[in-house]
Order: structure tokens, then sequence, then C-alpha cells
């Protein structure tokens, strides 16, 4: 992408700002020498979460690769009777380590969404702040796109990187958008007219602090911004009786809200800065070869078999329908869909069994871009996967997954893929 050089903003001083304000939020509000002061509620955790992924058949060639994922979290709430009440602090320092599936396998979705470049960054660093009443949320930092905008709960089951964002927004922008493994600084607002309806807006730096040369910025000139809009609409079993007695707790990250039976959710995303248009050098009326890159997507989840909070076996079905601007991005549109049971293996009530689609579209510029050079090109990538989620304890979940990718990388010339893997998350 063309960018007029600038002086880098400091990733330093910008993460110093958001870690005083967590500090901030720790240490609380002043008060009287003789006023005890209240403690906030302060949660830290450490997961590892390691991937065996082996290539059985196909793709670009066999074998085994490994990759493992550290996160160490910092989680403070402000006590409910201080000055700070509705305030929560977050930081997630991320290792990634081990090698990379997707390039045994040769596809463009990505097998294992735990991939990412090797090395320690910091993931999330942020402060919210949800006000009176419950209606309103803002949160500001270095934020994770995918934690709140473009999810579903039953498509967290798989391990293919589609299901949590779809490929025609994750693989848009300078190196995607604010998402595992590289996020950006920005701010998101969220409003809650009604329980069940939660309307969500972000703008964020459009290229990560993690530049893709290595170095570290935020909000450098050239960067542009990336605007992301969603509306959603949810029911819930318990949402009004088992909501908890403060109504801030009801809205944003880590709300207190029992999870939802259904979910429709309609969004859509634009950057500011303009892209090498793909196979494109000159157009009247626009720098030559640039453009804006946009999108939009339709996302839902209902619960098929198992409603109320005392249900014992449930089985939920959910679909995610993304499209893209094909004159700067690879992948026009995407469908991915699929089918989740909890509780269906006797005496296994937390285990959960599922079976899914995900298909990535090439756009007609890329094709022709592709035809241009004598590259054989197919127009989808489709990847079926059935996952096993076993929750063996309190603190150890092993879950054995199994692909089948046709046409990886949409490359009529390599075989379709057969990739199995073992995953397990340990929790301290």
């Amino acid at each position: 992408m063309n960018r007029a050089p600038a002086p880098p903003t400091s990733f330093s001083a910008v993460a110093a700002v958001a870690a005083g304000a967590c500090l901030a939020l720790l240490a609380g509000p002043a008060m009287a020498d003789d006023a005890p002061a209240p403690d906030p509620v302060v949660t830290p955790s450490l997961t590892y979460d390691g991937d065996a992924v082996g290539n059985l058949r196909g793709g670009q060639r066999t074998g085994v690769a490994y990759v493992g994922n550290l996160h160490l979290r910092l989680l403070a709430k402000a006590p409910a009777d201080s000055s700070w009440a509705g305030t929560t602090g977050f930081a997630d320092v991320l290792n990634i380590h081990g090698g990379r599936p997707s390039a045994r396998v040769g596809d463009a979705q990505g097998v294992s969404n735990m991939e990412g470049p090797r090395g320690t960054e910091i993931e999330e660093l942020w402060v919210q702040h949800n006000f009176t009443g419950g209606g309103l949320s803002v949160l500001a930092g270095i934020y994770d796109l995918n934690s709140e905008f473009y999810r579903l709960q039953s498509a967290g089951l798989f391990l293919n990187s589609s299901f949590g964002i779809g490929p025609e927004f994750a693989q848009s922008g300078a190196e995607g958008p604010s998402i595992f493994p590289r996020t950006s600084a920005g701010v998101r607002v969220s409003a809650k007219p009604a329980p069940g309806v939660v309307l969500r807006a972000a703008v964020l730096d459009g290229v990560p602090v993690v530049r893709p040369d290595g170095s570290r910025g935020v909000f450098r000139a050239g960067d542009g911004v990336l605007g992301v809009v969603e509306a959603a609409f949810l029911t819930r079993a318990t949402d009004n009786a088992d909501a908890p007695s403060d109504a801030r707790a009801r809205q944003g990250r880590f709300s207190s809200l029992s999870p939802y039976e259904d979910k429709l959710a309609f969004g859509a995303w634009r950057y500011s800065a303009r892209y090498s248009a793909i196979g494109l050098t000159d157009v009247a009326g626009e720098a030559p070869g640039l453009r804006r890159s946009s999108g939009g997507y339709v996302i839902g989840e209902t619960r098929l078999l198992g409603r109320g909070p005392d249900a014992e076996r449930t089985l939920s079905a959910f679909m995610q329908l993304g499209a893209a601007s094909t004159a700067v991005n690879r992948f026009g549109s995407y469908l991915g869909a699929g089918l989740v049971g909890t509780g269906w293996v006797p005496g296994r009530d937390a285990d959960q069994l599922g079976l899914s689609f995900a298909r990535a579209r090439n756009g007609s510029p890329y094709m022709r871009a592709q035809w241009a050079l004598a590259q054989p090109v197919t127009r989808t990538e489709t990847t079926l996967e059935l996952s096993y989620l076993a929750q063996v304890n309190s603190w150890l979940s092993v879950q054995p997954d199994l692909q089948y990718v046709r046409h990886p990388n949409t490359d009529p010339t390599l075989a379709s893929a057969w990739v199995l893997q073992v995953r397990f998350e340990i929790a301290f």
C-alpha cells in the first residue's frame, strides 16, 4: 500500500497511558485518611493452548506441525461502591511459538486458529466503562474486534480460522482488521436500548500495532482507520430472571449475562485508506490502482433442541454470510454453517460435538489476475470440519478435530487435504 512516511507514534507511550489507566483503576479513587479504601476485584489467569496438526494427505506436503499459545491475563473490576464503579481494565499478553500448520496444508482459510507469527506481544490492553443503567458502554485501548463483532457461541467450537471471523473480512486491510494475532488501538461504543438488542460501533487504527515490517506504532499518518458497526438481536432463557443486580454488568466485555439461545446480527465495515487494486493500474477519477475496502456480514444462531436453563442436552445451528469489495480483496464472499450439540454423550454433560463447513469464494478480479499470470485457480476453497471437545476436568480440555479441505488455496493442482489435529487447553 502507498503511504506517505511520517514520524511513528510511540507505542511505548500509548501502552504506558493504557497501563496507567489500569493502575488507576486498581488503586481506586483517593479516600480520606480515616476512610478504608475498598479493594477492587482483580482476577489473574494463565492459560496454555497446544495444537498438534497433522496433514495426513494432500495439500502442499504431509507431516505434523505443533503450535502453542500462552496467555497471561489480568482483569480488574472496580468496586460497585466506588467512584470508579462500572469500570473494567483488561490486559492480555500473548506468546505464540511452534510451527505453521497451514504451510503444510497450503490452504487459504487456516486450519488452525492458533497460528501466527512467533513471539510475545500485547494482544489486548484496554479500559472499559459501563454507565449507570447499563445502557451504554465505552471501551478504549488495544482491542480484539472479534471478541464482540462477527462472533457466534457455537461457531467458537471449531478450529478453522473462518469460524472466528470470515476470510473476506479477516484478510482485508494492511494485515487484517484488529483480530488475533495482530490487534490495533481504537475505541468501541456499545448501546443496549432493550434487553435483547445490542448496537455496537468501533473505530480502530487501520494498521495493527505490530506493523507488517515488524515495527510498532499507532495511528501513523497514512494508516487510515477501520470503522465497524453491528446490530445484534438476542434471546436468553434467563435474560431478566438471572440478570445481575447491577445493571452495569449486563453490557460490554465480561458481562454477567447468561449465554444466549438465539442471535441474529448484521454488520458492515469500511477502511478510510486506499489499497492497491487487484490487477488495476489506472482508473479515471481515482488514484492509479487504489481503492477503498469495505464489506458486510450477516450471522445467526438458534437453539434447535434443549431450550431453557435446565436443558441437559442442546443442539444449536449457526450460519455466517459475508461479502467484501472484490477490487482490493481476494475473497468476495464467504459462507459458513454448522451444528453443535452439548451433553449428548452419557456422563459427559459439558462435552460438545459439532459438524461444519466453510466456503471462501474468490472475486473475479483476483481470478483474472491469476489467469493473466498463467496460474491455475478455481473459484472456491471449501472445508468440512468434525470436532469433539472433551472437558476432562476444571482445568483441562482435549479436542480431537478432523478437517477435509477441498481445493486448498483454490489451487486445482493441489490434492484435497485431510487434516487431523488434537488440541488441549490447560487453565491455571
